[in-house]
């Protein structure tokens, strides 16, 4: 596999399964993981959602949602790689840097 094939691989973001979906993909609010059962259309599963941003989302005119992990019905949903953006110690020390311009 390429590594323009590997950045498109979608993962759950609950138990790391590699899932057949395609990036950016439109998934339904009952859509599951195949192998842990978990929402597929929540806010951890998409290609905003970066936990560095305020509420937790890029999407700057998305409503609010408080649980990142139920199923919802976001217009601007967008299915995403399945990956926390934010946090990893080097996520929070980059935006750390950019924050003080170190």
């Amino acid at each position: 596999m390429t590594t323009d094939q590997t950045a498109n691989i979608i993962h759950c973001y609950l138990c790391s399964c590699e899932l057949e979906n395609e990036y950016g993909e439109q998934v339904g609010r009952h859509e599951e993981c195949v192998n842990c059962r978990t929402s597929l259309r929540c806010c951890r599963m998409c290609q905003f959602y970066n936990k560095l941003v305020y509420n937790e989302c890029k999407e700057p005119n998305a409503e609010r949602l408080l649980d990142k992990e139920k199923p919802n019905f976001c217009s601007y949903f967008v299915l995403g790689n399945g990956k926390d953006i934010g946090s990893s110690k080097d996520d929070l020390l980059s935006a750390a840097n950019a924050l003080f311009k170190i």
